[in-house]
């Protein structure tokens, strides 16, 4: 699997960004059902600004362009989602520090780093239906193609394809699980039967960065 230049991880976040404002009200519908309703608007405020700034961000190496996102998103995303998706973007900043470009072992990194982020902000472990739920198996099944002869002659189309569809099932899976952490928690019992918001956000995004790098590589296009 070939190296990733800071023009893909360009792709990556404006994908990240664009489908996570064109999907606020669905994202908000989900999390309507047993939270308040405020996830896809959260997050829309702060990628919106992502978006506006995007020609004027740091682009000198990755972690920087990752640590001014994950600033922005802090400051500007409200409720619980700022401080937790803007340390996922911080950590995963840090730990790509003053590369120019990633190989494939730096993005999982990159990704557990997030995690790890994620699981000391939010105080949440797996099985307690949050986003978690999707990044984790979706972050293995990239890891587990990165030693797959077989998904390694595409520049990654096909590893990141499945990892979506991972992300996808996983965040169906959270239907059956008893919220433990947000608004949804308070609800008890009631929360088994609904999805949770930002688990099927992961997968959404995923999907979006898949077909966008299918786009830009599907036809054997190099960096």
């Amino acid at each position: 699997m070939a190296k990733a230049s800071i023009g893909d991880v360009d792709l990556v976040l404006k994908t990240m960004a664009t489908t996570i404002v064109d999907n606020a009200d669905y994202f908000a519908h989900l999390d309507s059902i047993v939270g308040d309703g405020d996830f896809g608007y959260s997050l829309r405020n702060g990628f919106e600004v992502v978006l506006s700034d995007w020609d004027a961000l740091d682009r000198s190496s990755v972690g920087s362009l990752l640590k001014k996102v994950g600033l922005i998103i802090a400051a500007k995303v409200g409720g619980v989602s700022g401080p937790i998706w803007g340390t996922a973007f911080l950590r995963a900043g840090a730990t790509a520090g003053d590369r120019t470009e990633l190989a494939p072992e730096d993005v999982i990194a990159m990704l557990r780093a997030a995690i790890a982020g994620i699981m000391s902000r939010g105080n949440a472990s797996l099985g307690e239906k949050t986003l978690l739920d999707a990044l984790v198996p979706a972050t293995d099944s990239l890891e587990a193609a990165i030693g797959d002869p077989a998904m390694n002659a595409d520049h990654g189309v096909a590893a990141i394809q499945r990892a979506a569809d991972v992300a996808v099932k996983a965040a169906e899976d959270t239907k059956s699980m008893l919220a433990m952490r947000g608004r949804a928690a308070y609800t008890g019992e009631r929360s088994i039967g609904s999805v949770d918001a930002g688990a099927t956000a992961v997968g959404v995004i995923l999907q979006a960065i898949s077909a966008a790098w299918r786009e830009r590589y599907g036809k054997g296009e190099t960096a």
